[in-house]
């Protein structure tokens, strides 16, 4: 089967257009059809990425023009061609912030290949090249590029020419970010690494950003492989495009594309960690873990992916939530942040699912299952009817973990079971063993790592909607779960002050319900999300004095609430709700069985 080759070129970065030629030296004799996904891996939401594409020509190898047409929403068929070789060009409009799809100005460019890349159909095992081509003009004479890819022969690391693949899927597998951007290097466990930051920046300290990194690869490297140090690829790539105002990551096989606001990296001549930072670390880790679990080890949905249409697995819980335990766990384990920061960050974990009533009545399996339809495209009502298997999933971690630990004196933990998925599905996933975690397997999987049956505790967690006895687990490690009220972005109630139980949106001057809590002060006086508050008892509500004027009052008090809904004015009286818990803090307590529960607690996020 000869090669696909394809060239892709910034043609018009004002308008923010890539051209793509498509070329096929063997194009179906009865007519060869193309197509392009319709998602993209690790965002469960089908996009439509095909309604970017403007204008689609065909031609034979003369130059003669071919005739072809869109037969639906994401699939073009071209009319035969006596001989030679069928070529494509088409444009992209590439005009979206984000790790998903593709972006491109004057500044920057970066594209997904499930958003540009045609997919001749029964081509997908055959080799791809791709010629990626600077734009015209001086002003992009410095422009370089970043990606994982492998370099075809002749094309030099950072530079514009041509890349390969050794098929489709891993084609589409590599983001490419083009422009100006700040690189730094370093190596795990001797793997090379790039870290990739695009977009304008200010003292960014790089070399500290490397060394952070480089510590929780390593970390997580040898976590897969103890003995071997092995890191599942030969080269990976941070890259990262920095917002006023954004936040996010994607997973691929040899990479990750993210965004982040440029106040979350860190400032030269500035050692300490801010939060932010801390949260960008995190998010690095999540995706870098990534690396073993979803692109190598799968669920037998996704192995392989099918991308014209949804894929459905009832356990994104395992591989979207259990990278979210790891994820943090990673970071204290390398050292990035401490013991107190983790128990901070798990508490906030707790805070966000016991808020959610959600969780009462939908599982981890369920939403997993409808993530497609319910998770990737929340409404107002989400927090009432949707768990999140990010976080959830990654409370089940933990209480998976802390539950074997504890039952095995610390012999065999939650990292066995990664070990054993790893070793059966992962390593070899790209060389011949192409198979995926079976949808009822997991809990067999665990009792063969780690010879404990979870039996109840995993049926409630993973299939129930009962809260997760974490005081319980915490406890064999000297821990206690401790509610807290406190400031709580958006949240209404904060700081030990009666409530409505709603959130909030500052929209210039006016306060705007964006939710509504299930049995809340609010929903039983007939308030609904979108209403706009005017007045408290007379007194304006703004966008940030509903708490200020709600502290006022004692819990149990009756206020007057005027609000907007549309254009209608509504007047209802209120009875307001007790302060809200807007989080958990996780204490390490004092205990006459002080220093074997101090030990205990140290193998647990020492590893």
């Amino acid at each position: 089967m000869k090669p696909i080759r394809y060239a892709i070129v910034p043609k018009h970065p004002a308008a923010h257009l890539f051209e793509v030629t498509l070329t096929l030296a063997d194009p179906d004799p009865a007519g060869q059809r193309f197509s392009l996904p319709t998602w993209i891996p690790g965002s469960y939401l089908v996009r439509e990425f095909a309604r970017n594409i403007v204008t689609v020509s065909a031609f034979n190898e003369t130059g003669r023009k071919v005739r072809i047409e869109k037969t639906d929403k994401q699939t073009w068929q071209a009319a035969p061609v006596k001989s030679g070789a069928l070529t494509l060009r088409y444009e992209v409009y590439a005009w979206d912030m984000s790790v998903r799809t593709a972006h491109l100005d004057e500044r920057t460019g970066f594209f997904n290949g499930t958003s540009v890349f045609l997919l001749p159909a029964g081509r997908e095992q055959a080799a791809c090249i791709v010629d990626i081509q600077k734009p015209a003009g001086t002003a992009y004479r410095e422009w370089r590029v970043a990606t994982a890819l492998p370099e075809a022969r002749g094309t030099k690391r950072y530079g514009f020419g041509e890349y390969r693949a050794q098929d489709y899927d891993e084609l589409v597998d590599h983001p490419v970010t083009l422009g100006h951007f700040a690189l730094a290097t370093f190596k795990a466990h001797g793997v090379p690494h790039d870290v990739v930051i695009a977009g304008r920046t200010v003292s960014v300290d790089m070399a500290r950003l490397a060394a952070d990194l480089k510590r929780i690869c390593e970390t997580q490297i040898a976590l897969f492989e103890p003995r071997t140090k092995k890191a599942p690829v030969d080269r990976y790539v941070f890259m990262t495009q920095v917002v006023s105002d954004g936040y996010g990551g994607l997973e691929h096989r040899a990479s990750t594309a993210l965004i982040c606001n440029r106040t979350d990296l860190p400032v030269l001549g500035r050692p300490e960690a801010s939060e932010a930072y801390r949260t960008y670390l995190g998010l690095c880790s999540h995706e870098y873990f990534h690396t073993w679990n979803v692109k190598r080890i799968k669920p037998a949905a996704f192995a392989p992916y099918d991308l014209s249409r949804e894929n459905y697995t009832s356990l994104l819980w395992l591989f979207e939530g259990f990278t979210s335990y790891y994820d943090d766990l990673m970071l204290v384990r390398s050292g990035a942040i401490t013991e107190a920061d983790y128990f901070t960050l798990v508490g906030k974990t707790v805070g966000s699912v016991l808020r959610c009533s959600g969780r009462l009545k939908q599982s981890v399996a369920e939403s997993s299952f409808d993530a497609w339809i319910k998770y990737y495209r929340q409404d107002e009502n989400g927090p009432n009817a949707i768990v999140s298997y990010y976080q959830k999933g990654s409370l089940v971690a933990l209480a998976f973990d802390l539950a074997i630990r504890a039952r095995t004196d610390h012999r065999k933990s939650l990292d066995d079971v990664m070990r054993l998925l790893w070793q059966r599905y992962g390593r070899r996933f790209y060389n011949g063993n192409m198979t995926g975690v079976g949808e009822g397997e997991v809990e067999t999987l665990i009792a063969e790592a780690t010879g404990v049956e979870l039996g109840q505790l995993f049926h409630e967690a993973v299939y129930g909607t009962r809260d997760l006895p974490l005081d319980e687990l915490l406890s064999p490690f000297g821990v206690a779960l401790e509610p807290q009220m406190g400031a709580a972005n958006g949240k209404n109630g904060a700081d030990g002050k009666p409530s409505l139980g709603v959130r909030v949106r500052a929209s210039g001057a006016d306060c705007t319900l964006t939710a509504v809590h299930d049995g809340s002060a609010a929903q039983k006086a007939g308030l609904s999300a979108g209403d706009v508050l005017v007045a408290v008892d007379g007194l304006r509500v703004t966008g940030s004095n509903l708490d200020t004027l709600l502290g006022r009052y004692l819990p149990g008090a009756v206020v007057e609430i005027h609000a907007f809904r549309r254009d209608e004015l509504l007047l209802t009286r209120v009875k307001l709700d007790p302060p809200e818990v807007t989080r958990y803090r996780l204490v390490p307590g004092v205990q006459k069985r002080g220093a074997p529960m101090r030990r205990a607690r140290e193998r647990w996020l020492r590893g």
